[in-house]
């Protein structure tokens, strides 16, 4: 009997992956969390139902949240990471030798003891000397933080659940205030393409404009994500990520990508029109 998982992406519209093996299945105080072993992508992990990591492709988000900040400003040294479970995004942070601490907070510390165990693709970099992991709700650990990180990345599950806080207007403001006057904010911007997920980009987009002077919006391709089609949201107190660019420097570093690349950078910031009519309807 072939067993295969499904993913309601809308109620007329499935995306499905042959499962070989069901290789864990737990309820969390906050979630749902399964891992499944594929031969298209891999290992995957779903929460609730919904893929947030896969072996196969997860190189492409990890590099994007991660590279196009830190080519904008490759002098961070202090980044905050909301959510991010899985370790992906550490990862990336970690190859830069001019970081000097990662804040990572997660509110489950099941998907991070999970991640360990199943996905050390993405989760070999959490004990590096650099990172502290605190497991509470980002929401409420960003409030009591000021003026004190140069990079916040918010890779966080969509807003439905435990990632529903960090879609709220009081979240990015306190943001606004963790961040320092160089400071950066990267969030998962979540799908153009289907209404429920365009809604949610449209709100959060409004919220961060309300605080930063540079709000732009960028894009990637995700095969396992919905649509396929999947945006970041960059927001800036001085740099903007296309006129700012430090290109030489960045590829001076030497670092090894699968996917970014500083053209890729420049390039990703151009948007289908249909995404800018979306983007306008927020006021900006």
């Amino acid at each position: 009997m072939e067993l295969w998982y499904s993913e309601q992406h809308t109620k007329s519209v499935r995306f499905s992956v042959k499962v070989n093996q069901h290789l864990y299945t737990a309820k969390s105080e906050f979630q749902r969390i399964d891992v499944f072993k594929s031969k298209e992508f891999g290992t995957f992990l779903t929460l609730d139902g919904l893929i947030m990591v896969t072996e196969k492709d997860e190189f492409i988000y990890h590099e994007m949240i991660v590279h196009v900040p830190m080519a904008t400003n490759p002098r961070i040294k202090k980044a905050l990471v909301i959510g991010a479970g899985d370790g992906g995004t550490v990862r990336e942070l970690t190859r830069y030798p001019g970081i000097e601490s990662i804040d990572m907070v997660e509110i489950d510390k099941m998907v991070v003891d999970v991640c360990r165990q199943y996905l050390p693709q993405t989760a070999c970099k959490l004990d590096d000397p650099r990172v502290r992991i605190y497991y509470e709700d980002g929401l409420k650990f960003v409030r009591s933080r000021e003026n004190l990180y140069d990079l916040i990345i918010v890779d966080s599950t969509d807003p439905f659940g435990p990632g529903e806080g960090l879609f709220t207007k009081e979240f990015y403001g306190n943001c606004d205030k963790a961040l320092t006057e160089e400071g950066i904010l990267v969030n998962q911007h979540e799908s153009p393409y289907y209404d429920k997920y365009a809604r949610s980009m449209q709100r959060a987009h409004q919220c961060i404009r309300e605080f930063f002077p540079v709000c732009r919006v960028y894009q990637v391709h995700i095969p396992t994500y919905p649509s396929g089609h999947w945006l970041f949201g960059f927001a800036s107190k001085k740099y903007d990520p296309v006129g700012k660019l430090d290109e030489e420097a960045w590829n001076n570093l030497g670092l090894q990508t699968n996917y970014y690349n500083t053209e890729l950078h420049k390039g990703c910031f151009a948007l289908p029109n249909y995404v800018k009519a979306l983007l306008a309807d927020t006021g900006k």
